[in-house]
């Protein structure tokens, strides 16, 4: 066999590589601060904080960038960001300690501890348990719109479920949703008699000593150390958001916390449920929690990470395989903030990463690109490649609303004037919004924001939302298209959205004109008798109320709701219209019904 020469420059950068892994072996923070900034720029983040426990101790724990970017102050260890979902964890391991005080079990049917929950269906209520909703299996998709946009009471969301239509059968696959962990608080709050605040704060802030940690965002602005939230304006520039009070659904994802109280947390699981050698979690159930319950699906590796595969989720925690290791982990997302709490139970290592910026994949990235230093592995360039992924995803977004675009029917209308899609539109499962007119324009009030309606085509609108500093962002849009319908009558009846994309259908939202409050004194021109087909219809006030009555029929109380229209509350779809002389004088009504619309004439 010939022996061959390895050039001088080859052997040169083996022996550069091998003393930068020798270096990265005996200091795996070495140089991270500069990996760190990298990510601030390539990433365009304001700031972010990160801190890695390895077995009871943490060993590394930095801020980075700015929590206030407008007024330059730093991020610290001790910063309070929004941590969204990671609250999840939590909420399921009150769950677990008041099974392990016997209070309740996980696989009996929830509605045994909280009967005021009823389902879609009677199979949902007879067979949905505490385990489906803690591992998302319940067979109901997100409808995360439902508290997103139409915020309520805790009570009124819980109301809410029995209309939201199920996507899968129980048990079925894994889709997540929020509003089974708010009910999981409820359960806890009833059982115990104490709000899930006070429940999660006495058995697991304070005995972890996680001082700093808060509920509300009241509470968080009163930190001297708090973090604004923020998100991208074409693709670079860094705008404040405003805070998303999500008091309504806490127990999914309301506590702020840092970087230096969520440590204590990581350690805590990396320890079996022990703090300083205290119980703070039944030892069973932490083992519960951090397996597998359910498939996410979609798990097999890719081209790009064939050592990165399966997708699961345990209570409050998913896990994968990261490089032949076994990770636990959960991310968070509210407006302006992203997190990313994991760890290692056989590597007894764990990372916090906390960042405020909107919905993005940084926290995952430096989670990643910390793991490989503490696990050495071979280095991969994580947050190169995972944003070149958000961005492609971003481009698909672009791609479909371009698509959308294209099926529009140029030079068509809407079938009506504006003015008669006023009103009021409500849905059992999501609650009521407005629309107005004003100018020339319609706009819908959907609760926490405002949407600018479109045309689009026919009786169809696209939605654009109005920013409180910008206006109106006609960048987005049209993936939540407004399609109205008519009743027999002619009147604009209903609008479809598409709110929940598991659905094949859209959610429908019946309209109702907007009542208008008359005096009586304004009530009174309209009162009188009316003749339509040799019938004598009554107009009269009762108090500040004008009635309707036709013989043989009970009296009806109409509801101004336009110049001199009023709808017949108890009937859907029936108006009365007066009708006016030249001198202002009420001379008849239109009858306005379904079936027409009928003329009578006032008596004098």
């Amino acid at each position: 066999m010939t022996r061959r020469c390895i050039p001088f420059f080859v052997l040169l950068l083996l022996t550069q590589s091998l003393l930068a892994q020798k270096k990265h072996s005996a200091d795996p923070f070495a140089g991270l601060d500069t990996s760190f900034a990298r990510v601030l720029n390539q990433w365009h983040v304001a700031g972010f904080a990160v801190a890695v426990i390895q077995k009871d101790s943490v060993i590394y724990s930095k801020g980075f960038g700015y929590r206030d970017y407008e007024k330059k102050l730093p991020v610290t260890p001790h910063t309070l960001f929004a941590i969204g979902s990671c609250t999840k964890a939590f909420t399921a391991s009150l769950i677990g300690l008041l099974q392990k005080d016997g209070q309740l079990d996980i696989d009996k049917p929830v509605r045994d501890y909280l009967p005021e929950l009823k389902f879609y269906n009677q199979e949902m209520n007879n067979t949905i348990t505490l385990r489906d909703m803690m591992c998302h299996r319940t067979g109901l998709p997100r409808h995360d719109l439902s508290w997103y946009l139409f915020s309520t009471s805790r009570d009124s969301l819980l109301r809410r479920i029995q209309y939201m239509e199920p996507s899968a059968t129980v048990r079925e696959k894994w889709q997540y949703n929020n509003l089974m962990f708010m009910c999981q608080g409820m359960v806890a709050e009833k059982l115990t008699g104490q709000s899930w605040e006070n429940n999660i704060k006495e058995r697991f802030f304070k005995p972890l000593g996680m001082d700093e940690t808060v509920f509300l965002v009241k509470d968080l602005q009163k930190s001297t150390d708090h973090a604004l939230g923020y998100n991208l304006k074409k693709d670079s520039l860094i705008r404040e958001m405003p805070y998303h009070d999500i008091y309504d659904i806490g127990p999914a994802g309301e506590v702020y916390s840092s970087v230096n109280d969520l440590s204590t947390w990581v350690r805590t699981w990396i320890n079996g449920g022990k703090f300083q050698g205290k119980t703070i979690l039944p030892a069973a159930y932490a083992v519960d929690a951090m397996t597998p319950q359910v498939a996410e699906g979609g798990g097999l590796p890719s081209r790009e990470t064939p050592d990165v595969f399966f997708s699961t989720y345990g209570l409050g925690w998913m896990q994968d395989s990261y490089r032949a290791h076994y990770r636990v982990h959960h991310s968070g997302h509210i407006d302006g903030f992203s997190a990313e709490v994991s760890f290692f139970p056989t590597d007894s290592i764990g990372i916090v990463v906390l960042a405020n910026i909107d919905g993005s994949q940084v926290t995952t990235a430096i989670r990643d690109l910390v793991i490989d230093r503490l696990l050495h592995l071979p280095y991969k360039d994580w947050s190169t490649d995972k944003k070149a992924a958000e961005n492609q995803a971003t481009q698909a977004v672009k791609t479909l609303l371009a698509s959308h675009v294209s099926d529009r029917k140029p030079g068509t209308h809407p079938s009506h004037p504006l003015v008669d899609y006023t009103g009021i539109y409500t849905n059992p499962a999501y609650g009521s919004f407005e629309i107005i007119l004003k100018q020339d324009s319609l706009f819908a009030l959907m609760g926490t924001q405002t949407w600018w309606l479109k045309h689009y085509h026919y009786d169809a609108f696209d939605p654009f939302n109005v920013d409180p500093r910008d206006g109106i962002d006609t960048t987005g849009g049209g993936e939540a298209g407004l399609l109205f319908d008519s009743n027999p009558a002619g009147e604009i009846a209903s609008v479809r959205m598409p709110l929940e994309p598991a659905l094949p259908k859209p959610i429908v939202f019946t309209r109702s004109p907007k009542i208008k409050l008359l005096s009586a004194d304004q009530l009174q021109k309209y009162t009188g008798e009316y003749v339509i087909a040799g019938v004598t219809i009554k107009v009269y006030t009762r108090g500040d109320t004008l009635l309707f009555f036709v013989p043989g029929q009970p009296e009806y109380q109409l509801a101004n709701v336009g110049p001199d229209k009023f709808a017949l509350k108890a009937l859907n779809g029936y108006f009365a219209q007066f009708v006016f002389d030249e001198k202002g004088i009420v001379i008849g009504l239109q009858a306005i019904q379904p079936n027409g619309t009928f003329k009578a004439t006032r008596k004098k």
